[in-house]
């Protein structure tokens, strides 16, 4: 689990194997501190497992699905990445919980400079806006963020110049990928009304209806 703070801006090293997956190198020193070998670390908010490290840098694998369901395909050499290493029980918790699994891919439409802070206007699929509310928490390549607005075709958020300096975000440009992972309250709420509803419907069988006469 993370909290959607930021620890670091890392640069993408090397990139081997094709469209489909990946050995990424990330170039880093602040998050190398207390690594170990299988830990995970949030990269642009994707939960990923290191396979190697040295002082200087650390690398993941990118399978198939998580290079289709994010924009860690987009990536280049000399990219910049999100960091932020797994939470410590005990730690102090500012931001909201994030897993690391992303529900979608946004796309920027717009920034909007207001007085000391920045309106980022983010396209999303509609699948993705359902579980998106307006107060509520949102990761966006893993950092953790307020929704101002939403609508039926895109959310806003406003960021304040620690988030434009800490991360990689007011780096991007208009028409450029996001990972967005919605607040994961708003998932489990809906699988268990569902759960719930299929359960009610289940119920209702031949002597059900006999019992409360609907049937002979």
């Amino acid at each position: 689990m993370f909290t959607g703070l930021v620890e670091e801006i890392g640069k993408v090293k090397s990139i081997v194997g094709t469209t489909k997956s990946a050995k990424i190198t990330i170039e880093a020193e602040r998050i190398l501190e207390d690594i170990k070998l299988g830990d995970s670390i949030s990269t642009n908010g994707v939960c990923l497992t290191i396979t190697a490290f040295n002082h200087h840098s650390f690398s993941v694998d990118v399978m198939p699905e998580t290079m289709r369901k994010s924009n860690l395909n987009y990536l280049k050499l000399g990219s910049y990445v999100n960091l932020e290493r797994a939470m410590k029980i005990g730690d102090r918790f500012g931001g909201h919980l994030v897993s690391g699994h992303i529900d979608g891919v946004g796309r920027i439409r717009a920034f909007e400079r207001d007085d000391n802070a920045t309106w980022v206007s983010i396209e999303a699929p509609v699948k993705v806006l359902r579980y998106i509310v307006n107060k509520g928490s949102i990761a966006i390549d893993g950092i953790s963020l307020t929704v101002a607005y939403i609508d039926d075709e895109l959310f806003k958020i406003s960021i304040i110049p620690m988030t434009k300096k800490e991360t990689t975000l007011i780096k991007k440009r208009v028409g450029e990928q996001v990972n967005i992972e919605c607040d994961m309250v708003g998932k489990y709420v809906e699988k268990f009304i569902s759960l719930s509803e299929k359960k009610r419907k289940s119920a209702i069988d031949m002597n059900f209806l006999i019992e409360n006469g609907y049937a002979d």
